[in-house]
């Protein structure tokens, strides 16, 4: 599905999404102030996941650069190398790394890897109907309840006593295979292991949660950002025996929160060639105070002033400095 951005900002004033408690952003990142004016045509392509805070980004780029035209194509993780490598887009935005195979295939027609930009961090969440009664789950019985490795499992042998739930069986919803949260949650949450197929697939993040939100007997999974009132997101353990702590900024930082993950945007990014005004533009646009309240805004937790810094310097650029005492805050902000 392609989509304008136009259409993705009205999407956006639909719904807003949750985030997980109070999220902080580092004062060290300061209020996008152009550089150059640029206008022309940005395209990216890839994750649903990250399709809202691209829509956001560009929002905010948009506004600064009126000549800048936007599109987001926005159909899972594994189409973005591809649009990368046949110049569809000049950005990849990818809710997991780009696999060995994908980046051999690149390097072979280019000579160099593609940059990798971390631009968020994201807790994978598993989501139950708001009115069930399990609070918690280990990572063993997320195996257990979504791979073939198991038989299916009922919500009494997750603990449930509620005779509502007890003795039925769990109702599965998932992402496609397309989707970068799909690998991820097979290869960290399921350990490799295959889904079972009676896990339901949505081409979306929000489908996910919308189809949990309707049955009281369903669990999925999807990022912390599409929480919304109706669906009960779950305190995780990676273990049995130990303690299941809540998805925030704070467990995703400290490396306490299991299915905790960066997400990120890719570029062809040649050092022979440098960086094109309009791609620079965008990406210290990410970077900056007001990229990052947009990526808090999304629901997902902002990165470090440091992952800042060093991607940056990934494609030649650098980290603003703050303003010294006196000398009042960057009076161009590209407007």
């Amino acid at each position: 599905m392609k989509t304008t951005f136009g259409r993705i900002v009205a999407a956006l004033s639909a719904g807003a999404l949750l985030a997980a408690g109070p999220v902080k952003i580092d004062p060290k990142f300061q209020p996008y102030a152009a550089e150059q004016r640029v206008a022309g045509d940005l395209r990216t392509a890839g994750s649903d996941t990250l399709s809202s805070v691209v829509g956001l980004w560009a929002q905010q780029l948009n506004k600064a650069h009126p000549g800048v035209r936007i599109q987001v194509e926005a159909k899972g993780s594994s189409t973005g190398p591809t649009a990368l490598m046949e110049g569809q887009a000049q950005f990849a935005a990818m809710s997991r790394a780009f696999k060995s195979k994908e980046i051999d295939e690149f390097v072979k027609k280019f000579g160099h890897e593609p940059t990798q930009l971390r631009v968020a961090i994201d807790c994978l969440a598993v989501y139950v109907h708001k009115d069930c009664p399990l609070e918690e789950i280990t990572m063993p019985q997320i195996r257990q309840v979504f791979s073939v490795d198991s038989s299916d499992v009922t919500w009494g042998e997750l603990g449930v006593s509620d005779p509502r739930w007890r003795d039925r069986p769990i109702s599965l919803y998932g992402r496609n295979s397309a989707s970068g949260t799909y690998a991820f949650f097979k290869e960290v949450g399921l350990g490799g292991a295959d889904f079972k197929a009676t896990v339901k697939e949505a081409p979306g993040s929000a489908g996910v949660i919308q189809s949990v939100a309707t049955d009281p007997l369903g669990m999925g999974y999807s990022g912390i950002g599409f929480r919304t009132p109706d669906v009960k997101v779950l305190r995780l353990a990676s273990d049995v025996g130990e303690e299941a702590v809540e998805a925030s900024q704070e467990a995703a930082n400290e490396g306490i929160y299991p299915l905790a993950r960066n997400l990120y945007v890719y570029l062809n990014y040649d050092r022979a060639v440098g960086l094109d005004p309009l791609r620079a533009e965008f990406i210290r646009l990410i970077y900056s105070r007001d990229g990052q309240e947009s990526t808090v805004k999304d629901g997902f937790y902002p990165v470090s002033p440091r992952v800042a810094a060093d991607d940056l310097a990934k494609v030649g650029l650098k980290f603003p400095e703050p303003p010294k005492p006196g000398t009042g805050a960057p009076s161009d902000k590209g407007g």
